[in-house]
């Protein structure tokens, strides 16, 4: 194994913000806002396809497509983050994104029930392979001073896209505009040809130098520093130099068994947590989400016309959350915002479960509650995906991701709606509020976790939060010293 010493990882992490930094988290950061239309889209035109002048679904077949579509989410992250930490990040961030571009235009032009839910089904892979590449790659691009209020904007903004596809289902489905027939598979053909604009954006991102260096290719991943240096000097003036390095070795890919072991016996603790973080946020979140109409029409009397309406205050809080919550993670620091963000949405979620059950709430106050607890939960959502996307090593990062993203996704994700949908059918509010009541404990659990557990990695250069596997005597002097000192 030959030893590399690099200073590019301290190079990357003392650049000051700029127009290049903006580039990349635009061109990656809108796989969370695609992601959010589909979902959104798909919620909002369920009971259109179920009419015969579309495609005649049943009440079944729109569940099954739903959870085709995570199913192909889970499957994804698994078999694309694999490749992604043996291919490179901008490969397959290339790759997944064309796969949900296809798959999405496919879906304009279903004829029936088995070609929509073959092409939701291939959505969801793409999808699920975004969520590996895109954390990997923005993680390992972004300053270290930075990233943790950079990833958690990016995370939150799936609920830009969740407004986009409210607005669109209004307007498209309207009789004035195209009306149900023509309508959903226009919204389909818009999320595809945001796709392509977003692909041409996208191939302009660099492959991660830090990556490049796992896998020896030393100078290439001098050859792309360089270049980010020369834009970021032309835009701020001459950088401060450098003089720390890292020590790491070229290596393979790390073998499944090497990834378990390091999982489960070598940073226990951190998996631990991890998993923790990942299946609470997804219980809580698809518990509301996937029932938002239920409880609306059901309990408030909202027609279902009007349901996407109450889209609009649900995603602006869940937008505003990681946006302003976002710097405290680099500065307050990981562990304590984590820990304080999942235990104010427990308490907050299981608050509004009581006023529901009292009957204190009509669908206005109750989407206000909503909106108000969901602040709080987006921006702890998102962290789980930090904590899991910087919290182990780099030859492993990708597959580490797609593995709490599979299991969080997979349990929470097929749980929640389950459990609630079942709760809801009794017409009870005491039933939906033990449900409530669920959702809340497993948050404040992982809350406290975190507090115990979870990991100061706040402004760390990532090779000091988890040294590389190639390196047999871990990193040496990680910190950056006289970098230039730039907010954000």
């Amino acid at each position: 194994m030959t030893e590399i010493r690099s200073d590019i990882p301290p190079r990357l992490d003392r650049l000051p913000w700029s127009r290049w930094h903006w580039r990349v988290v635009t061109a990656l950061g809108i796989a969370w806002i695609l992601d959010g239309l589909e979902v959104t889209l798909v919620g909002s035109i369920g009971s259109v396809l179920e009419r015969p002048d579309t495609l005649a679904l049943t009440a079944s077949q729109v569940g099954w497509t739903g959870s085709l579509y995570v199913g192909g989410a889970v499957i994804g992250a698994m078999v694309f983050g694999r490749l992604t930490d043996q291919w490179g990040r901008k490969k397959l961030f290339l790759v997944t994104l064309a796969v949900y571009m296809a798959a999405t235009l496919a879906t304009a032009f279903s004829p029936n029930f088995a070609f929509f839910a073959l092409c939701r089904f291939v959505t969801g892979l793409g999808i699920g392979g975004e969520y590996a590449a895109i954390n990997s790659a923005i993680d390992e691009l972004i300053p270290a001073r930075v990233r943790g209020r950079v990833n958690l904007a990016i995370n939150g903004s799936f609920w830009i896209g969740a407004a986009l596809g409210a607005g669109l289902s209004l307007v498209l489905l309207d009789p004035r505009v195209l009306g149900p027939q023509l309508g959903w598979r226009a919204g389909f053909v818009v999320g595809g040809l945001l796709a392509v604009a977003i692909l041409l954006v996208r191939r302009n991102v660099p492959e991660s130098p830090r990556w490049l260096l796992a896998h020896g290719r030393e100078a290439e991943a001098r050859d792309i520093i360089a270049r980010i240096e020369a834009e970021v000097e032309a835009e701020h003036g001459k950088l401060a130099p450098v003089t720390s390095e890292i020590v790491l070795g070229s290596r393979v890919l790390p073998s499944f068994a090497k990834v378990t072991h390091t999982l489960v016996h070598r940073y226990r603790r951190r998996s631990i947590v991890a998993i923790a973080l990942m299946i609470s946020q997804a219980f809580f979140y698809n518990a509301i989400f996937f029932t938002y109409a239920l409880v609306l029409t059901r309990f408030h009397g909202v027609p279902e016309g009007r349901v996407a309406l109450y889209i609009f205050p649900f995603a602006l809080g869940n937008v505003l959350g990681p946006l302003i919550l976002g710097p405290l993670f680099d500065r307050v620091g990981r562990r304590r915002m984590i820990a304080l963000t999942y235990i104010l949405s427990g308490i907050g979620l299981g608050l509004t479960g009581w006023a529901f059950m009292e009957g204190w709430l009509d669908a206005r106050s109750q989407a206000l509650c909503w909106s108000a607890v969901f602040f709080l939960a987006s921006a702890a959502a998102s962290s789980a995906y930090l904590t899991v996307s910087e919290v182990f090593p780099l030859e492993m990062r990708a597959v580490a991701i797609a593995v709490f993203y599979a299991v969080g996704t997979g349990a929470g994700g097929f749980a929640a709606p389950v459990l609630f949908g079942m709760l809801i059918e009794t017409g009870s509010r005491g039933a939906v509020t033990v449900g409530y009541g669920i959702g809340a404990a497993l948050v404040i659990l992982a809350g406290l976790l975190a507090l115990r557990f979870a990991i100061d990695a706040e402004r760390k250069p990532l090779e000091e939060v988890a040294p590389p596997l190639s390196s047999d005597a871990g990193p040496e002097c990680n910190s950056v010293t006289n970098a230039k000192k730039n907010s954000f």
